[in-house]
């Protein structure tokens, strides 16, 4: 761990962005980075695995390249783009530990998977709702069992059947489906006719009106405080629902400069409203 942690203080500590069509690492122009040659490769890799750490830097070095193509696929993933290019490149380096030239096998074939591999489970280690195990092998059985019934018998199999299949309620079985879903935030937009949009908190219902009403005059007055560019932020961020990444493309700042701006806003905003 502590030579993984060595590579990365060398390599990841810039901020990281996603552009429309690529990632950005600020101060580095990325179209410029290295790639290596499959023969420069097999020959930093002899090196590295003949004691030379020099080698190990060339490869991690001439191999950052993959590790941002493949950020590409998971820019609406997270706000955290930076995060997950240190964990991509904690993948890149377990690959390179773990390479063996004698399986003529391609690096980068080899080295996606464990980039990938790291990606997605940091991912889901963080994602903010966890669903038991359990529930979502349930879910995956019940999935498989609809497409052979469907198959056999022409038509979907009823939640009924579904429980008694499985020896479980029906309620467990309406639970793991909505276990595979990803969870939808209030903000999302759900109508919009060219003039004011609603978003799915404008349809849930609020049984402390009067007290939130109070809130929301609160803090709009707040918000008509702090300075222009933070109160954009926050809009954007709670109401219009752009990520921090869309937001810094916008104002052409890292995505790590818009999560400070946000913090200090929203400390701000807690302050005027107490």
């Amino acid at each position: 761990m502590y030579k993984i942690m060595s590579f990365l203080a060398i390599y990841v500590r810039k901020d990281v962005f996603m552009a429309k069509n690529k990632v950005e690492i600020t101060g580095i122009v990325t179209s410029k980075l290295k790639v290596l040659k499959h023969e420069e490769m097999t020959e930093l890799f002899k090196k590295y695995q003949s004691g030379d750490l020099k080698a190990k830097d060339e490869l991690v070095n001439g191999n950052l390249k993959l590790v941002l193509s493949i950020l590409k696929k998971y820019q609406n993933k997270t706000d955290n783009m930076d995060d997950l290019f240190q964990i991509g490149c904690i993948g890149l380096i377990k690959a390179i530990d773990n390479f063996d030239l004698s399986h003529e096998v391609k690096f980068s074939t080899y080295a996606v998977l464990m980039i990938e591999g790291e990606i997605k489970r940091y991912l889901r280690d963080n994602n903010s709702v966890r669903i038991s195990r359990s529930i979502k092998d349930l879910a995956y059985r019940i999935m498989k069992y609809k497409e052979d019934y469907l198959n056999k018998y022409s038509k979907e199999a009823s939640t009924i059947d579904i429980a008694n299949h499985f020896n479980v309620s029906e309620y467990e079985v309406r639970e793991a489906l909505l276990s595979l879903k990803e969870p939808m935030s209030l903000f999302e937009p759900i109508y919009n006719d060219g003039g004011d949009t609603i978003y799915l908190m404008d349809q849930i219902e609020d049984k402390k009106e009067n007290k939130d009403l109070d809130s929301l005059i609160s803090m709009r007055k707040a918000l008509n405080k702090i300075k222009e560019r933070e109160k954009n932020i926050l809009i954007n961020r709670f109401i219009v629902g752009k990520t921090q990444t869309e937001i810094a493309n916008e104002l052409h700042i890292s995505q790590a400069q818009v999560s400070r701006l946000e913090k200090n806003a929203i400390k701000q905003v807690k302050k005027l409203i107490k």
